[in-house]
């Protein structure tokens, strides 16, 4: 008698294992729909083929992806009183400058006519003076070395 019980413990303690096996191997196996939901590292290229997730983006002015914070000016918040966690950027290209600012979604290019004077587009004017003044109208927004 002892015999039988302990064989129906062993049969039934195997067929629960299997059982349980079975259910981690389906719930582990995605469907062709939800492995596509599935984020791919290094699969969020822009419309150029720029990928932010290795610091990437793309520049209008020298027609390529780059990297803002290499190679490129640096521009903070001007003092205005409030704490700021982003930087902005500017790179150069001749008397050209190409803005990557914090608040805006695309670059803005800036243009000087010669070597000292600032750039300019519309009413953002880049100013170079102890580094550089950032200004939109006549409120200074950044500022940078």
């Amino acid at each position: 008698m002892k015999k039988i019980f302990l064989f129906l413990i062993m049969a039934s303690a195997l067929s629960c294992g299997k059982k349980v096996s079975q259910e981690n191997t389906s719930t582990t196996t995605a469907t062709p729909k939800e492995s596509q939901k599935e984020a791919v590292v290094g699969g969020d290229s822009d419309s150029h083929g720029c990928k932010a997730s290795a610091g990437y983006t793309w520049s209008t002015l020298k027609k390529e992806c780059i990297r803002v914070f290499e190679n490129s000016t640096k521009l903070n918040h001007a003092e205005d009183g409030k704490t700021y966690s982003t930087v902005s950027y500017v790179i150069f290209d001749g008397n050209k400058a190409e803005l990557f600012l914090d608040t805006q979604k695309e670059s803005i290019i800036l243009e000087r006519k010669s070597e000292g004077d600032s750039w300019v587009n519309g009413d953002w004017q880049l100013i170079p003076w102890k580094g550089y003044v950032l200004k939109k109208g006549e409120k200074i927004l950044y500022t940078g070395e």
